[in-house]
């Protein structure tokens, strides 16, 4: 249970780490380019969100497939990790564009 709740943290750190990281050196990248660093933070945390998903369960398709190769194997419970591993970094990445979306709007988050 300890490994299951390490990694889903991790999950979660890994998917806001990456709109969050990504976001803001999208501004300093969009300041040296003499764009307005709000609007592009805000797009880049938007458009960022499924990739930081997916940098975070793995990278690939195969977390998908192997939650297909779990069910039609009957083994309900690692599928259904897989699932909460995948929610999690959703979880991470979706706090991650509020917190742009918050800092960069001013007040709260949509």
């Amino acid at each position: 249970m300890a490994e299951l709740v390490s990694k889903l943290i991790i999950n979660f750190c890994v998917a806001f780490g990456v709109v969050l990281g990504g976001a803001m050196l999208g501004g300093v990248a969009a300041v040296l380019t003499l764009q307005p660093p709000t609007a592009q933070m805000t797009t880049l945390a938007e458009k960022m969100k499924i990739w930081a998903v997916v940098a975070s369960v793995g990278g690939s398709i195969d977390p998908i497939r192997y939650i297909e190769t779990q069910f039609a194997e009957g083994q309900i419970s690692l599928a259904t990790q897989q699932i909460l591993f995948i929610i999690s970094a959703f979880t991470g990445a979706q706090l991650g564009n509020s917190l742009i979306q918050m800092i960069c709007k001013g007040g709260t988050a949509p």
